[in-house]
């Protein structure tokens, strides 16, 4: 997954960013309107890190999704944490 892509599902993003970054608010989430760079600055803010230290973990957690993503989409079995449904049926 790419910051392109982050954007483009952004309203179902926002959920995980607050799963990574709890110190983020809702408000604080919604007023990113999907910016790598200014989520990059409320975690600098919130969290008291150097900006290269906030990149490296949003980019970290882009590539978590990557790999998350892969699981997903080579129809492994199991529960979908979307729908709370099999995968494969």
């Amino acid at each position: 997954m790419n910051w392109d892509q982050v954007e483009g599902q952004w309203k179902q993003m926002r959920g995980l960013v607050q799963s990574k970054w709890a110190k983020l608010t809702d408000d604080d989430v919604q007023n990113l309107r999907a910016k790598k760079d200014q989520l990059v600055g409320k975690i600098q803010q919130r969290y008291g890190v150097l900006k290269d230290e906030a990149e490296q973990q949003v980019d970290q957690w882009i590539a978590e999704l990557k790999l998350h993503e892969g699981h997903e989409s080579s129809g492994a079995a199991g529960v979908s944490p979307e729908t709370g449904t099999n995968r494969r049926q």
